[in-house]
């Protein structure tokens, strides 16, 4: 029984395939408000209109504002898992985004480029040149994809120890490429990710195209064991209509959306803060200073949005370096091509806030900020801010406390409030990118010295070197031949003798 629809949507509804496919729910604007899959649209679509259902109150408000229904079909579970993924991604629905938590999502990582290339599922993009598909909301489902995939597109979990003497079992089977026993190319191996990488991004149709273009081609040149290969592949692809990967069993949970609600109206702000820029600063002993800008949008990373830092005031001075960062964020330049969230969060306590403060007052900036001091997770607020106009009565409600400390209000909220759980990710977010990015200037300048230093290694070789490997690492772990292949066998043998010799090249 379908109720509370309008006549124009329930009409509509009654068009729903038995297929899988990913739906989009819509409000009365026209604008995406939810993203969901399905293994039967039909079923999955109706089970929100139906009165019988036992749906909590923030599932109630995204029925109440819902006035249309678009769907895409395709023609598996697992095809509509990774649609899901790529919609969210590109719409951002506030009721996908505003409930969810970090721990809640699931990401693909690829590191293709590595020496010995692995795929993992993790809940933390990082830094690190790897690539990264998601999110995705039940790390069950995608594990159970991957390793359906990994039929068809054979990969390893992770590096195998050098140690082992034996062939996995995995190996055996068919599942790891074999890449350490010579059975396949580092070459083929990295051809056969960017297949699953290509899948994962919905090209499954082209993927199978190519498959038995290769298929053909291998039993035309009369290559049976390579087109018995192919022919597997496709039997597998094939057999996916078959594959139960998620089955519906899944439903919305929209319970974790209290985050940016208690967040708004602790600090009584005009809008909901649908764009947050978390900032940090990391150092080590003043050298290599940089500054991280981290944006969440409704509740999410938005990584594409990050922005990185080089330091230009000298030393240690964190009050100097966030007055610097927040002073070329608010420049007309980048507001002009980043566009002004609707709040800064900074990592530390006054002072780090007194900086950013100062330097809103330079540029005529009037938008809300805070602190968030690291050791005991207290939210701080400027006593003269406009902007934000903290709620004493909402505080209490939410068992939080309000000190005064000089010209600031500190306030202590419950560690396990959502609130707090969503500051915590923003600001954890901002310390690690900037770590990342901080690392990584060091290794480079570490890598670069080094490097500077082998005889017959010029600026334009290096620069091909670190491009080949990624990494001194990398250029460490790489092997002779395919050091001689960049190199030459001459140059080769010099820098495998002077890395080895060289005890500072361990990074």
């Amino acid at each position: 029984m379908i109720d509370n629809v309008n006549q124009a949507l329930s009409n509509k509804l009654k068009d729903l395939p038995k297929t899988p496919g990913v739906y989009f729910h819509k409000d009365k604007t026209g604008k995406i408000i939810y993203i969901g899959k399905a293994a039967r649209l039909n079923s999955r679509v109706r089970q929100y209109f139906q009165a019988s259902r036992l749906r909590d109150p923030k599932t109630d408000a995204l029925v109440a504002e819902i006035a249309d229904v678009d769907w895409i079909e395709v023609e598996t579970e697992l095809d509509a898992l990774f649609l899901e993924a790529e919609q969210v991604r590109r719409y951002l629905p506030p009721y996908n985004i505003l409930l969810r938590d970090d721990k809640s999502l699931s990401f693909v990582r690829i590191d293709i480029d590595s020496p010995h290339p692995t795929v993992s599922l993790v809940h933390q993009p990082l830094d690190d040149k790897a690539r990264y598909f998601g999110p995705y909301f039940s790390a069950y489902s995608v594990r159970k994809a991957l390793k359906f995939l990994r039929r068809v597109f054979p990969f390893d979990w992770q590096k195998p120890q050098a140690s082992a003497k034996r062939a996995s079992l995995d190996y055996h089977i068919g599942l790891s490429p074999g890449l350490e026993q010579g059975r396949t190319s580092l070459k083929d191996y990295r051809a056969n990710l960017k297949r699953l990488m290509k899948y994962l991004q919905g090209g499954r149709k082209k993927i199978v195209e190519e498959i038995e273009k290769q298929m053909k081609s291998a039993a035309k040149a009369k290559n049976f064991e390579v087109a018995a290969i192919y022919r597997n592949q496709l039997r597998v692809l094939k057999s996916l209509n078959h594959q139960i990967i998620f089955s519906d069993r899944e439903f919305m949970d929209l319970s974790k959306d209290a985050g940016l609600y208690e967040l708004t109206e602790l600090l009584g702000l005009k809008v909901v803060p649908r764009r947050i820029e978390g900032f940090d600063i990391s150092h080590m002993s003043g050298t290599d200073t940089v500054a991280s800008m981290v944006v969440f949008s409704n509740g999410i990373p938005d990584k594409a949005a990050y922005r990185k830092f080089k330091m230009r005031v000298p030393g240690n001075d964190d009050f100097a370096h966030m007055h610097e960062v927040i002073t070329r964020r608010v420049s007309e330049k980048n507001v002009k091509q980043w566009g002004l969230p609707q709040l800064f969060l900074i990592d530390g306590g006054k002072g780090q806030l007194s900086a950013a403060l100062t330097a809103f007052s330079e540029y005529s900036v009037k938008l809300p900020a805070i602190g968030l001091a690291k050791q005991s997770e207290q939210i701080v607020v400027a006593k003269d801010s406009v902007e934000v106009r903290l709620n004493e009565k909402f505080a209490k409600k939410i068992r939080g406390t309000i000190e005064e400390s000089d010209d600031f209000y500190l306030v202590n909220v419950p560690h396990d409030s959502h609130l707090v759980k969503l500051l915590q990710r923003i600001r954890d977010e901002s310390h690690r990118f900037a770590v990342s990015y901080h690392s990584i200037l060091k290794v480079k300048r570490q890598t670069t010295s080094l490097l500077d230093e082998v005889p017959g290694i010029g600026p334009t070789t290096k620069k091909k070197l670190l491009k080949t490997f990624g990494s001194l690492r990398g250029v460490e772990q790489a092997r002779d031949y395919e050091l001689e292949k960049v190199l030459g066998a001459n140059k080769a043998t010099i820098l495998r003798q002077y890395l080895r010799a060289n005890k500072n090249g361990k990074l």
